[in-house]
C-alpha cells in the first residue's frame, strides 16, 4: 500500500508553483475516460430513441452536438483544476488577452457562433439539400466552426458556418422531402399545342423518380419570337440528383417530338436587303 502511495506521490514535473504527480496524469485519464463513456452512453441513447420515436436525423445530431461540446467543456474545466489552475482565475487573469485574441479571431468566433446557432436553431439539418453561392451541395456534418457537405460531383467542401448564416440559402429539403421543378423548352408555330402538352406530360411520367404524377403539368407560357414556349412541370423527391432527372427528360421529350414530328426551331431573322439598283430607280 505504502508502494503504491509513493508511486502516486512521485513528482514528474514542477512548474513554477504547480507540480504534476503520477496520481494528477491518473485522474486526468479518469476524467477523459469517464467523458468518453458518458458521451457513448448519450449518443446510443439519443440514437435508439430517434428509431423508436421516429426523429429526424439531423435533429439528433444537432442535439448530441450541443450536449457534446458542453460536456467537453466541463472535463477541461475539471482537468484544470486537478492540475491546481483555478478556472475562475485564470479568466478573470486573462481578461485583456482575451480581448486581444477575439479581435484577431473575429472570424473564427463568428463561425463558432454561427455554428451553435445552426446546431440549435436547427434550421440546417443532416441531409439537408442546400443552395449556396450558386452551387447545391448535400450537408453531411456540422461542426461547431465549419460544416461539411457534398457538391453533385461528390467532392467534399468544407463551409465556414458564418457562410450559411449570414447569406441567402436555398434549403431545397427544408419542410418536405419532394420540391417542384420545371423544364422549358420551344416549338415552331403551327404545331398542335394540345398534342405538345400531352408528349411533354407523358416524358415526365416515364421517369420512375417523378412523384405526385397527378400534379404534373405542362403549360403554355409564351409566344416568344420564334417559337410557342411551353414548360413541365413536375415533383421529384431526388433533389440532390436532379440534373440527371432532368436529363433524362429531355431524351425522353427529344425521341417522342421526333416520333409525333414536333420540331424545335432555330431562332429565325428576316433581313430585307436593299439594293442600289432599287435606290437609284426610287430616285
Amino acid at each position: 500500500m505504502e508502494t503504491l502511495r509513493a508511486f502516486l506521490e512521485f513528482e514528474l514535473l514542477s512548474i513554477g508553483g504547480y507540480t504534476i504527480r503520477v496520481y494528477t496524469l491518473v485522474t486526468i485519464l479518469i476524467i477523459f475516460l469517464i467523458t468518453k463513456f458518458i458521451l457513448w452512453s448519450i449518443k446510443k441513447t439519443l440514437f435508439r430513441t430517434n428509431k423508436l420515436k421516429k426523429i429526424g436525423k439531423g435533429n439528433v445530431y444537432a442535439l448530441f452536438q450541443i450536449i457534446k461540446y458542453l460536456i467537453w467543456v466541463i472535463a477541461i474545466g475539471f482537468i484544470l483544476e486537478t492540475i491546481g489552475i483555478k478556472v475562475t482565475v485564470l479568466i478573470a487573469g486573462s481578461a485583456a488577452l482575451l480581448v486581444g485574441i477575439g479581435l484577431g479571431l473575429q472570424q473564427t468566433f463568428n463561425d463558432v457562433v454561427s455554428g451553435i446557432i445552426l446546431l440549435s436553431e436547427k434550421s440546417i439539418r443532416i441531409e439537408d439539400v442546400l443552395q449556396i453561392d450558386g452551387d447545391v451541395v448535400k450537408i453531411q456534418s456540422i461542426g461547431l466552426r465549419t460544416s461539411k457537405a457534398l457538391n453533385t460531383d461528390d467532392i467534399s467542401i468544407i463551409i465556414p458556418n458564418s457562410l450559411i448564416t449570414t447569406n441567402k440559402v436555398i434549403n431545397w429539403s427544408h419542410q418536405t422531402e419532394k420540391t417542384r421543378f420545371r423544364i422549358d423548352v420551344g416549338v415552331a408555330y403551327g404545331t398542335d399545342v394540345d398534342l405538345v402538352i400531352r408528349v411533354l406530360e407523358e416524358s415526365a411520367f416515364e421517369h420512375p423518380d417523378i412523384s405526385n404524377r397527378e400534379l404534373t403539368e405542362a403549360r403554355l407560357v409564351n409566344f416568344g419570337n420564334s417559337s410557342l414556349d411551353f414548360q413541365v412541370l413536375f415533383f421529384s423527391k431526388n433533389i440532390f440528383r436532379i440534373n440527371k432527372v432532368k436529363s433524362d427528360i429531355r431524351r425522353n421529350i427529344d425521341k417522342k417530338f421526333a416520333k409525333n414530328g414536333i420540331a424545335i426551331p432555330f431562332p429565325q431573322l428576316d433581313l430585307h436587303v436593299k439594293s442600289n439598283a432599287e435606290k437609284s430607280k426610287g430616285e
